[in-house]
């Protein structure tokens, strides 16, 4: 009898239905560029936590350190080499004299950073937004979905470049020294553009998910406007949510990279890939090496955190064809 009843339980076991997230698994493996993106991905930001150290530690060159015998007499750098009189240099010299190899792997760092924190800004933002004016609907939405079309319609590149200069001429930054210049205000700036976007999408989802049968359902029972977004609307919107963080990341990786590139991003002292593609720009033609090695990493990142958004886009949504 007991033995009948391990069968019949081992039988239930087998066929009992499969979790969201198991079912999600399934089809994601199913994807081998994403899944090879992915492990980029986990690549570069293990790249980007220890591959500067590690890189200033083999070749013993500090990020800013300069050597003179890095350059030839006509001021052109040194290209790649494993003996040089300054050690090892995998990826050649900058025209100022410093490691490429040591700077392009703190620029992964760098880029990671901007990337990354800017698009969770803009998503922060964009949510609450989206949620809002898609939620209470009438002139709630009508203000913020204005907002958004202002933003949306200004040249984006023009005024990113005011900001950065008002904010970057002085130390005291901008906002009373809430903005930094650096680092900080190329982050601001590209948050600030961005969560229209991201406003738009959660939006037009909130929109549907409001006249849900479940949503109907919950405001029968009592349920207070706060607790249906939190417990009903939001839970829907992760998988919109993450799947578009994917994509955004390496648009304002290079949104950074063009703000370096016309010297308006981090300041030099601190490299990213954009500022290195900058330095190429007037040696390209003798030093090729300047502008493959950084520009090699920024396509591998753009096109993974592409190739995995177009993954996760295909494993969340049930009725893609695979």
């Amino acid at each position: 009898m007991s033995a009948a009843v391990e069968v019949v339980g081992g039988a239930d076991a087998a066929t009992a239905p499969a979790s969201a997230s198991q079912l999600f698994w399934v089809r994601f493996k199913e994807d081998k560029a994403a899944l090879i993106a992915l492990g980029v991905i986990i690549s570069l930001i293990m790249v980007a936590i220890f591959g500067g150290p590690l890189a200033q530690h083999f070749t013993g060159h500090p990020q800013n350190a300069v050597y003179t015998s890095a350059t030839n007499d006509f001021g052109v750098p040194l290209g790649p080499t494993l003996h040089s009189p300054d050690g090892t240099a995998l990826f050649g010299w900058d025209p100022a004299g410093r490691d490429l190899f040591v700077r392009t792997m703190y620029g992964t760092r760098i880029s990671l950073i901007v990337g990354i924190v800017a698009t969770a800004i803009a998503v922060f933002v964009g949510l609450i937004v989206g949620l809002v004016a898609g939620y209470f609907g009438g002139w709630t939405d009508t203000l913020l979905s204005r907002i958004s079309d202002v933003m949306l319609a200004v040249p984006v590149f023009i005024i990113a470049i005011g900001i950065v200069v008002a904010c970057g001429a002085s130390v005291s930054g901008c906002m009373g020294g809430l903005i930094q210049p650096g680092l900080s205000v190329v982050i601001f700036v590209i948050a600030l553009f961005s969560w229209p976007y991201v406003g738009r999408i959660v939006r037009g989802f909130t929109l549907s998910l409001r006249e849900r049968e479940f949503v109907e359902a919950s405001r029968s029972l009592g349920a207070s406007d706060l607790r249906i977004i939190r417990k009903e609307i939001l839970p829907n919107l992760v998988g919109p949510i993450i799947v578009y963080s994917t994509l955004l990341v390496p648009s304002n990786i290079l949104f950074e990279a063009g703000l370096s590139f016309l010297g308006l991003g981090v300041p030099s002292s601190e490299a990213s890939w954009g500022s290195l593609l900058n330095d190429a720009s007037l040696y390209y033609n003798v030093a090729w090496w300047l502008m493959v090695f950084p520009g090699i990493f920024l396509v591998i990142t753009t096109l993974s955190f592409n190739l995995l958004g177009d993954g996760l886009r295909d494993a969340l949504d049930v009725k893609a064809d695979r």
